[in-house]
């Protein structure tokens, strides 16, 4: 007879839960928890992908070592013992911190994994530390440090109760949220029409979010910059300033004025595309409306200025009265407040070696990862970890990364996948699947639009011969740093006998909420409702004075950086075939590169294509489905042409995660759908100066129509095998 698991999908940020039917231990269905409190129902198409990574004959489930003769497997204590000891040799030779370290996206997603990193990360001694967070939502945790005291302090859209929401280079649709945490959000926005209100998207793409909104303006990729200066700029000129609890808190707002004061809505007219009687129009609706928030996500983060543009945004809530107010920018009140179980973060105490880009928290922007390992001298990274991540895929200049992992003395990966960038390690570690493990998501409660508690047990126990992430990391740092304090040594020994649990059941107790336990959330299986978002300045800061301090010396050095843009763009020839801009795009069937091998979710037309407006295409005479050759700064690839009047004229878009033609990877249903890599044509030296994220919104690209008969066929995926 069949059972029902029910837990939370752990793939993405919006936190659905889902009713796992199984017998025997197979997997009879996976369909949406009706009775979650936070999801209510709704999943989207990648929930199935937790059976597809279960059961994926691709996936690694014992560690391998990479040979002259191939791949085999050993066993863990061989390998744990190799990979240790391989470190340790690299790190006599050429110093701590010639041993890079890589996180990927999905660490956060790991309950046992966030409860434990640090023992490795204590453990390896080296300050090269890089992460997806460079490549994404860093603007955001600078933001939060410098005005509200902790890198993880972020509020977030009140998408429940808002009148106007105006979403300017975010597609929650396809994104499930991102810095929002929100089930069903298609469905969310309509609400807000329902009731009355509107939904704004400014994008150079009519996304999928688009598609449900009251409106769309196009914009030009990289001036969004301009919009929110002149918008802020309204706001003064126009005295839509409002009074409240949050702009009472505030320093230097007056100051601000003088920051925007030269970017009107005309000057942004004449480089954003859009109209200065439409900016002031979008401006006196959203300060008119009831309740109103302004959300801008990945779009406005990853170009040239993000963090200027992501505080511009907060200006614009702020000002407007939209902080920590219903319908407004709100602070959850999670279960665990991870910001009270971290520190605070800092900005730039240290600087790379090649280009001096600043750390933040400890990590260095990952656009510098590559010239870190190829540029020789002192300090040049010669080994590295990686640690769920494809940095081959997924940052800038893959190409150039490859490179350089070509030429590493050492590598670790743990990862359960043979894929673009674990085949130049010397040492796959695999943790075991998501549904063998336990979970509850400490960083997503933390940004969610409804607060609530969930706590989801192992659906499958690993057998003997498998391993979590926690595990792994563990055995890892008692090798690597046998000799720790006695607490050190006691907090390890108790995680191994009773795993991660513990640690999540101690947070629990010291909950704002009381009688919180995993007993407790065990005997709620579809979770527990906390309720609503609450106003909760100012005991929410984690500022010494429980002031807003808006740091406007630090922003108002950029805005010189602007205004040269500005000056550039003046002089440049802005008909449509002297710069054509390149931008990413995001799929609710995709999850960066490692949904891929599930024949489920790739199933179907080709989605990695190049989608151009037929203005641009006529102009290079390209046809529908002709292939075309890409070409920016750093490389080039060949992908079929989609034409749409979808993306504005001048623009171009190929979808993020895609490339799957590299030899010796093992990921065989995704290399029947290659496609090509984003990654090859983003640029590694264009980051955004403030912050150091990487900018890869808005590059300079050239289209050139190939003959179908010249075209190049992306390389067959040679299927590797392993000695058992």
């Amino acid at each position: 007879m069949s059972d029902v698991h029910y837990r939370t999908c752990n793939l993405c940020e919006a936190m659905c839960g889902v009713a796992i039917e199984h017998e025997n231990g197979q997997i009879l269905s996976i369909k949406g928890d009706k009775n979650d409190v936070f999801s209510k129902g709704h999943i989207c198409p990648k929930a199935t992908a937790l059976q597809d990574i279960y059961e994926d004959p691709d996936r690694i489930r014992q560690p391998i070592e990479r040979t002259k003769d191939g791949w085999r497997e050993i066993s863990w204590n061989e390998a744990l013992d190799k990979a240790s000891a391989g470190i340790k040799a690299l790190q006599s030779q050429y110093g701590n911190n010639s041993l890079g370290v890589y996180l990927g996206n999905p660490n956060v997603h790991n309950l046992g994994g966030m409860l434990t990193i640090k023992h490795i990360l204590h453990a390896l001694q080296t300050r090269s530390r890089f992460s997806a967070t460079s490549i994404d939502q860093l603007p955001h945790h600078i933001l939060a440090y410098h005005l509200f005291g902790h890198q993880l302090r972020i509020p977030v859209p009140d998408i429940n109760r808002t009148h106007h929401m105006m979403i300017i280079g975010g597609n929650p649709v396809a994104s499930n949220g991102s810095i929002m945490t929100v089930a069903n959000v298609k469905q969310k926005l309509k609400d807000i029409q329902s009731r009355g209100g509107k939904v704004v998207v400014i994008d150079p793409r009519f996304t999928e979010t688009a598609d449900v909104a009251s409106e769309h303006h196009f914009i030009r990729p990289g001036t969004d910059v301009f919009l929110l200066a002149a918008m802020l700029n309204e706001v003064f000129e126009h005295g839509y300033q409002k009074e409240n609890k949050a702009t009472a808190l505030c320093d230097d707002l007056n100051e601000l004025k003088t920051m925007v004061a030269d970017i009107t809505p005309e000057i942004a007219a004449k480089h954003t595309g859009l109209s200065a009687e439409e900016i002031r129009r979008l401006v006196r609706e959203f300060c008119e409306a009831e309740t109103a928030v302004c959300y801008g996500r990945m779009g406005v983060s990853v170009q040239e200025f993000g963090l200027l543009c992501q505080y511009l945004i907060m200006m614009l809530n702020i000002l407007t009265g939209r902080l920590d107010e219903e319908g407004g920018l709100m602070f959850p009140s999670p279960a665990i407040d991870v910001a009270q179980q971290s520190g605070p973060g800092y900005v730039g105490k240290r600087k790379t070696r090649v280009r001096g880009l600043p750390d933040f928290n400890g990590e260095y922007p990952i656009s510098a990862l590559a010239e870190e390992m190829l540029e020789p001298g002192d300090g040049q990274i010669k080994g590295l970890v990686t640690i769920a991540g494809n940095p081959v895929l997924s940052t800038p200049n893959g190409m150039q990364l490859e490179k350089a992992l070509k030429e590493t003395e050492f590598m670790v990966s743990i990862d359960y996948y043979l894929n673009e960038t674990t085949q130049h390690a010397n040492i796959i570690l695999p943790p075991v699947s998501a549904l063998q493990q336990e979970h509850f998501d400490l960083s997503f409660h933390a940004l969610a639009v409804h607060n609530t508690a969930k706590f989801s047990s192992t659906l499958f126990k690993p057998s003997a011969s498998e391993r979590q992430q926690w595990q792994i990391f563990i055995a890892l740092a008692q090798r690597l740093q046998p000799q720790v304090n006695l607490s050190t040594r006691l907090l390890r020994q108790l995680t191994v006998w009773f795993g991660p649990k513990f640690l999540l059941n101690s947070l629990l107790k010291r909950s704002r909420y009381k009688n919180l336990s995993i007993k407790k959330l065990l005997k709620h299986p579809h979770g527990i409702d906390l309720g609503a978002l609450k106003s909760q300045l100012p005991s929410v800061l984690k500022t010494k004075d429980k002031k807003i301090h808006l740091n406007i010396e630090f922003y108002k050095a950029d805005i010189q950086r602007l205004k040269s843009k500005l000056n550039q763009l003046e002089s440049e020839d802005s008909s449509i075939d002297s710069k054509i801009l390149l931008i990413g795009r995001r799929h609710v069937r995709s999850n960066n590169s490692w949904l891929h091998n599930s024949r489920r979710l790739v199933k179907g037309k080709s989605r990695c294509t190049l989608m151009l407006h037929p203005d641009l295409a006529k102009a290079k005479g390209i046809e529908e489905g002709d292939t075309v050759r890409v070409t920016s700064r750093v490389g080039e690839v060949l992908i079929a042409a989609e034409i749409t009047e979808k993306i504005m004229p001048g623009v171009v878009s190929i979808p993020h995660g895609w490339g799957h033609n590299k030899k010796n990877s093992q990921l065989g249903v995704a290399s029947t759908v290659a496609g090509v890599s984003l990654n090859d044509l983003t640029d590694d030296q264009m980051i955004d100066k403030l912050s150091g994220n990487a900018a890869v919104n808005g590059v300079v690209v050239t289209l050139e129509r190939v003959n179908q008969a010249s075209a190049v066929a992306p390389e067959i995926n040679d299927q590797v095998e392993i000695a058992h």
